[in-house]
């Protein structure tokens, strides 16, 4: 099994975290993306994957990008320890919490749209990162108000194990605070991700402790 990845890649290290959590041997391959005009756009990754974004999983003879549905791949070849709840509605509310991170911040704050509004918009580096910040209040706020209070949130986003919720979590609390965003307002996240910081799977797959990590 292979990861294409990027070590700052909150989408990577979503991968990463699952990977961990399942106990999956798996090589690393990095794809830098500032390198080289962006290692992402180069032939040999386009072949892999198209849309010159990050992760890519190889296993076997599949191939797959997207960093959600890998997870999802990986849920259902390698079903334990599970990543989702048994029952249905535990599942819609996980699937819920880890989309409105994957779908709803994540794009918002995008390396590409990062550059797009510096490069090509001819955003200011503080306009840039104002935009940042407001989206990641904006989100991170919903995602509080989703986890605070709810009778099934536990040592986790839901329950006491970890699930398909904290590996986006984690890695978009990771970007707010590398962005020196605000977060004091968002208590049961704190919680929930310091709680995750006590796992090896989560300790592992930190940016700093990949292999191609600058510092």
């Amino acid at each position: 099994m292979k990861l294409y990845g990027y070590f700052r890649s909150s989408a990577a290290y979503r991968v990463r975290i699952a990977l961990n959590l399942k106990g999956l041997a798996y090589e690393s391959e990095s794809v830098h993306l500032m390198k080289d005009g962006g290692q992402q756009f180069k032939d040999n990754y386009l072949a892999l994957n198209p849309t010159a974004l990050v992760p890519t999983l190889v296993d076997g003879d599949l191939t797959v990008g997207q960093s959600m549905a890998i997870v999802e791949y990986l849920e259902e070849a390698y079903p334990e320890p599970a990543l989702l709840p048994a029952d249905a509605a535990g599942r819609a509310r996980v699937r819920a919490i880890a989309q409105s991170i994957a779908c709803d911040i994540h794009p918002l704050n995008n390396l590409r749209v990062l550059k797009y509004l510096k490069h090509k918009l001819k955003v200011s580096e503080e306009d840039k990162n104002d935009w940042y910040r407001h989206w990641i209040a904006v989100g991170l706020a919903s995602v509080e108000a989703m986890l605070a209070d709810h009778p099934d949130t536990g040592r986790y986003c839901h329950g006491d194990q970890p699930t398909m919720a904290d590996l986006c979590l984690v890695p978009q609390l990771f970007n707010a605070r590398r962005f020196e965003c605000d977060v004091t307002a968002f208590p049961t996240i704190l919680r929930i991700a310091q709680a995750c910081s006590g796992l090896q799977a989560f300790v592992q797959a930190e940016p700093a402790n990949q292999p191609d990590s600058e510092g």
